[in-house]
This record gives structure tokens, C-alpha cells and sequence, in this order.
């Protein structure tokens, strides 16, 4: 199998709004380089287009693990769990985000919304 090209293929399976297609492309090269942090990204990314948070969730963890610095897994990670209803889980999350990259509004909308549902909003 060429990877690359898979890549590619799921790739633009995602960017014309098809992420079932473009995960079941990466699942497997996922499989054949679990290192591959921007492979992975993209497939968690997928799994959270297309309503597969669970799926999402376990593969931002790993990310996150592999790079705690990794602001967008965090982000991405917070939004997962907002959408799974753990506010309290993604709070952590979505603020380690918002504190490594504050001058994105994305971060900090997200943030503030998970904040209110939890009670914390200002």
C-alpha cells in the first residue's frame, strides 16, 4: 500500500466533506505507522466530523500523551468531550488550549461556552 497516496486520497475524502470515507482510509494507515501524529490528527478529526466521538476521543488521548503541548489535540480533545456531554472533563482541555494559544478565538469561545454549562462562567 502506498501510503502516501492513501493519505492524500482520505485527505480529500475529508476536505469534500466525506469523514466516514477519509477514516476508513486512515484507520489502516494508523495501523501501519501509529507514530504518525498528523496521520492520526487527521483521523481523529474525521471521527469528530462524522459523530464518531468515542473513536475521536481515543485517538486525541493518544495524541495528547505523545504531546501535552499539542494545543489543537487539547482543543479538539475539549470539544470531543463537550460534545459526549463531560463539560467538567473537557473544561481541563479546552483551557490547557486556550493558555497555550490565547489570541485564538476558536480556544477561547469554546472555553468560555464550557465554562457556562459547568456553572464557572463569569
Amino acid at each position: 500500500m502506498d501510503l502516501l497516496a492513501e493519505y492524500r486520497r482520505a485527505t480529500m475524502f475529508f476536505e469534500a466533506g466525506d469523514p466516514t470515507g477519509a477514516a476508513r482510509l486512515l484507520e489502516p494507515i494508523v495501523e501501519a505507522e501509529p507514530g504518525n501524529s498528523s496521520v492520526r490528527q487527521l483521523l481523529a478529526r474525521a471521527y469528530f466530523q462524522s459523530a464518531q466521538l468515542n473513536r475521536a476521543e481515543e485517538q486525541l488521548r493518544e495524541l495528547v500523551e505523545r504531546d501535552p503541548s499539542d494545543h489543537y489535540a487539547h482543543h479538539v480533545l475539549g470539544r470531543t468531550l463537550e460534545r459526549l456531554n463531560r463539560h467538567a472533563d473537557a473544561l481541563r482541555h479546552l483551557r490547557i488550549a486556550a493558555a497555550m494559544h490565547s489570541t485564538n478565538d476558536d480556544y477561547t469561545t469554546a472555553l468560555r461556552r464550557v465554562e457556562t454549562r459547568v456553572g464557572l462562567g463569569r
